[in-house]
């Protein structure tokens, strides 16, 4: 039987196509941060600094974003004020970045990848339920409890194999987590747009340069040479930098916070799979038993009951 020409097209089918695209913009955004987390492990080892990294990270994209911002206005910061832009700035830019790369002078790829996006997880949960009010299903009550079960575990390996330097590394990475959730409920509760807040927040990056340069950053890249250099301008200043933060903007959007929380649980895997075929880190024991109970932790977070 034919459909009348004014027929309405089912819920479903309209909801269908916007949820597939922020799962995919969630995804793209997944693959990038862990090319992001092994280029950083990569880079500390042949000798970039933190502020090295920071600087690969910004100063490209903060370049590029330059003209788009004096044109949208500078004076409103592309409407989303001064305020706003500099809390977004610390949350989601340089100092959670630099307080990232930080963390893995202290413990290795295995810790870093997996408890970053959890912590980000678990308060993307918290804020969405405390601030936004939306609504948290006991699945993933549990899932979240599984998720600090997994953590505990990587935990004890940090304990039992590195120490108290290890333990300092993976309290960095849960407070850097937590940053990332603040940033992704701001985007939401002021409905920012994934490209206004790429865009200022790399511009608003530009102005650490000076520092950057008076601490003799440039005779340090130098030094290293130009074929590095480049792998962490592709790596840091587009894929793991705006990149990644424009999908998964794009995702809290179309998603939803509490849904698109979730979205980075591959984060820990791919990462390790590309530590492992690229750095040469195979998991510890205990690292592997951690990120296997924190993705059955994402299972069921994600679920709607």
């Amino acid at each position: 039987m034919t459909k009348p020409a004014g027929a309405a097209i089912p819920a479903q089918t309209s909801e269908t196509k916007p949820a597939l695209l922020g799962v995919a913009c969630g995804l793209g955004a997944a693959l990038f941060w862990a090319l992001g987390f092994v280029a950083t492990r990569h880079a500390l080892k042949v000798g970039f600094t933190p502020a090295d990294l920071l600087m690969h990270r910004f100063l490209w994209s903060g370049l590029a974003f330059l003209p788009v911002v004096l044109r949208a206005g500078f004076g409103n910061l592309c409407g989303i004020g001064w305020g706003r832009g500099l809390a977004l700035m610390v949350l989601g830019g340089p100092v959670m970045a630099i307080i990232s790369y930080s963390g893995f002078l202290f413990v290795p790829l295995g810790h870093g990848s997996v408890i970053q996006p959890s912590c980000a997880t678990l308060g993307g949960l918290l804020l969405a339920a405390v601030f936004l009010k939306e609504r948290i299903s006991p699945s993933r009550l549990i899932g979240a409890l599984v998720i600090i079960g997994g953590l505990v575990v990587i935990g004890a390996d940090s304990i039992s194999h590195i120490g108290a330097s290890g333990v300092l590394g993976d309290l960095i990475f849960v407070l850097t987590g937590l940053m990332f959730a603040g940033f992704g409920t701001l985007l939401r509760f002021w409905r920012v747009s994934p490209f206004s807040a790429a865009a200022v927040i790399n511009v608003l990056s530009l102005a650490l340069l000076p520092i950057y340069l008076a601490t003799g950053g440039l005779a340090r890249l130098a030094a290293i040479g130009w074929p590095e250099n480049a792998l962490q301008a592709l790596a840091q200043g587009i894929l793991a930098g705006p990149g990644a933060l424009y999908l998964f903007a794009a995702s809290i959007q179309i998603l939803g916070v509490a849904r698109a929380a979730v979205v980075p649980a591959i984060v820990p895997a791919l990462t390790l799979l590309i530590g492992w075929l690229v750095l040469g880190e195979p998991p510890t024991g205990l690292q592997a038993a951690g990120l296997i109970t924190v993705l059955a932790g994402f299972y069921l977070a994600q679920r709607q009951r």
